[in-house]
């Protein structure tokens, strides 16, 4: 029984990691190994894998957190799961893997803040301002920024952009690079606007638990236009950055998922009248449209700066 017990709380935080979507990490670390090789350094192996490392465990924190608290606040029994929203479903199954899920959020924070201090030793104070900031956005995003609409919008984007990228350059190497800044936007708008789609579904439930972000504030239509104005700002960093000298011509190389993206904003800005009135089936391959928009970018904008270094 006891086994059977540890087992099923070991599935609970595995599920309630949401493994299908882990590989985002990854990908915006990358972006600051990839622009650190065309910027001339050569950072450690293990470094490398440390800033991974890092990258990882801060998702799967944000991750477990934010399933543990919409479980505690009944969210769970109230919104309707797609593939991409409302939650892995791993609580409401197996109400007695809570207590896990939480231990393993937190294990993974101190994982988190175990790595940065070595790179706070390695590189100096300057680190400490991103990983303080990290480390709020890691514990405050579910509880208290989805109650505060524009910095619930602009959070996942400073986190998997703006700290995951600037903040991974500045440890793997420890300077600043325009080059690093320029492509963590990228992931800084992407991400924030696939968030914003993901809340769409949820807004009804959302309100009922406290939340109040933009996605409630605006209602499904406006809402999707600013995501879609959000995509095509991500795209159009790539110009801008490369005409002032600061991308290579090698990061062109992600404008290959440019017709897929104007399709997606073509089809956020286009959204049926009746989508406000709860019939959202139109969203959905939307939904998914967008995470193979953004994934696919980060792969292709890595793969640019890689070939021209």
């Amino acid at each position: 029984m006891k086994m059977s017990a540890y087992k099923f709380s070991l599935l609970a935080c595995l599920r309630s990691s949401r493994p299908n979507f882990l590989v985002l990490a990854p990908l915006c670390a990358g972006l600051a190994v990839s622009a650190a090789w065309h910027d001339g350094h050569s950072p450690a192996g293990l470094d490398i894998l440390l800033v991974m490392l890092a990258a990882l465990l801060a998702h799967v924190a944000v991750n477990l957190f934010n399933e543990h608290h919409d479980f505690r606040s009944g969210l769970d029994s109230l919104t309707t799961r797609t593939p991409f929203s409302g939650g892995s479903g791993s609580l409401p199954e197996n109400p007695e893997g809570a207590g896990a899920v939480r231990i393993a959020a937190w294990t993974c924070l101190v994982g988190v803040v175990a790595i940065g201090a070595l790179f706070l030793w390695q590189v100096g104070a300057v680190m400490l301002a991103y990983g303080l900031l990290g480390l709020l956005l890691i514990v405050a995003y579910t509880g208290w920024l989805t109650r505060r609409p524009w910095l619930c919008l602009l959070a996942p984007g400073l986190g998997f952009g703006i700290l995951m990228v600037a903040g991974a350059y500045q440890a793997l190497t420890g300077m600043f690079s325009l080059t690093a800044l320029a492509v963590s936007l990228v992931p800084a708008l992407m991400v924030s606007a696939l968030l914003l789609v993901n809340q769409l579904p949820d807004i009804e439930p959302d309100q009922r638990v406290g939340r109040d972000h933009l996605a409630i504030r605006l209602g499904v239509r406006r809402a999707s236009r600013l995501a879609a104005a959000i995509v095509l700002a991500g795209f159009a960093v790539i110009p801008i950055a490369w005409l002032f000298g600061v991308l290579p011509a090698g990061a062109w190389l992600m404008w290959l998922a440019v017709p897929a993206a104007a399709w997606l904003a073509r089809g956020l800005w286009c959204l049926p009248v009746d989508v406000e009135r709860g019939k959202l089936a139109p969203l959905l391959p939307l939904m998914g449209l967008n995470v193979v928009v953004l994934l696919g970018s980060l792969i292709l904008l890595n793969a640019g700066l890689l070939l021209a270094g």
